[in-house]
């Protein structure tokens, strides 16, 4: 039985290998079999992320080999900055009824990102990389709009641009802002659009958030780990899993002050409503 859902995972990534010894981090030895029979156990479900066509491929096969995980489709702002998001590419994965959500799409103007091309670092966002960027997220908008998906939306530094665009899409294009660490202002923003906001692991850790998990509704957040990154306490410096998101939800309950089993409830609905599973 499904108790909990991470709604962003990065289960494809070479962080969880195809078993131990092909492991990018080695922690406990685990490999994609184990970390997925573990999120079983705890009765947690997720949806498994692209950030490219390769990604997104990979996400898709996760799913479909495993009855508790989804798949999101598309293309990372600057995951991958040899590759630009193309409609026909992801023609036949959006047709896989495991497919739930496109993205994470969106607008990353982080200047220290690990993003490269050809080995070198971006080392500033310039006006072109930007409306590279900004032409990525507009197709990526409009073919959610056109197959009915929810977007799972990537934004950093860069959330009056992306409230720009989105806004002339109001009314169509719906979605998820994840991993948010931006202010109340902008959650409501946003919601006010028709989005939903996503907290991650850093909330066990960080009290910046806290004001925003305190005054959006409970009906529009979410629970996630972006696995493999920032693991929650008392997992703090591991490589991240799904099965660690109720740290996230018992975080959120205690944060919000209320009874842990009416906001596990309402998140798992959240989750259950917004992409369809």
């Amino acid at each position: 039985m499904t108790k909990y859902i991470d709604i962003h995972s990065h289960l494809g990534f070479e962080d969880y290998g195809k078993d131990p010894s092909q492991i990018k981090n080695q922690f406990d030895g685990a490999g994609i079999k184990e970390v997925i029979e573990r999120m079983q156990n705890e009765g947690v479900a997720t949806i498994a992320v692209g950030a490219d066509l390769a990604s997104s491929i990979e996400a898709v096969k996760i799913a479909n080999e495993n009855e508790n995980i989804w798949a999101c489709i598309g293309m990372h702002p600057a995951h991958n900055l040899e590759e630009n998001f193309d409609e026909k590419n992801y023609e036949e994965l959006i047709k896989n009824p495991k497919v739930v959500a496109i993205g994470e799409c969106g607008l990353d103007y982080y200047i220290d990102k690990k993003s490269k091309i050809k080995d070198q670092k971006l080392e500033e966002i310039t006006e072109e990389e930007k409306e590279r960027q900004k032409k990525d997220f507009i197709k990526q908008i409009e073919f959610s709009i056109k197959y009915k998906k929810p977007l799972m939306l990537h934004i950093r530094e860069a959330h009056n641009d992306a409230y720009k665009i989105l806004k002339k899409y109001e009314g169509k294009a719906f979605g998820n802002l994840h991993f948010f660490t931006s202010s109340l202002n902008n959650a409501k923003r946003f919601i006010d659009l028709g989005f939903t906001i996503s907290f991650p692991g850093i909330i066990t850790y960080v009290r910046d958030l806290d004001k925003v998990i305190r005054n959006i509704p409970l009906e529009k957040m979410h629970a996630e780990t972006d696995s493999p990154y920032a693991a929650p306490v008392p997992h703090r410096g591991e490589r991240n899993e799904p099965a660690y998101v109720i740290e996230v939800y018992k975080k959120i309950a205690e944060i919000r002050g209320e009874d842990f089993e009416k906001v596990r409830l309402q998140l798992l609905l959240n989750a259950k409503k917004l992409f369809g599973i």
